[in-house]
């Protein structure tokens, strides 16, 4: 539930920084999050703050990272 929450937060810090034209936090971080488990958190918050939705590799990416996430949990619990 943390690294969701911290994944969601830097989308929207992110997208706030691209409005305001401030530092950006790097596409690697935000793919890292999602990597360290952080995936539906990261995946909601392109969507809740319509953000890196026109980038493929974040519209595929972030999707596919959460079913493989998915799949190994299902995988280690049965």
């Amino acid at each position: 539930m943390i690294i969701n929450t911290l994944a969601l937060c830097l989308m929207g810090i992110d997208k706030h920084r691209a409005r305001t034209r401030q530092w950006r936090i790097p596409e690697r971080v935000l793919f890292g999050a999602a990597l360290l488990g952080g995936s539906a958190g990261a995946w909601a918050g392109m969507y809740l703050f319509h953000h890196k939705t026109r980038h493929w590799y974040f519209v595929v990416g972030m999707p596919l990272i959460l079913a493989v996430q998915a799949a190994a949990v299902i995988y280690l619990t049965h």
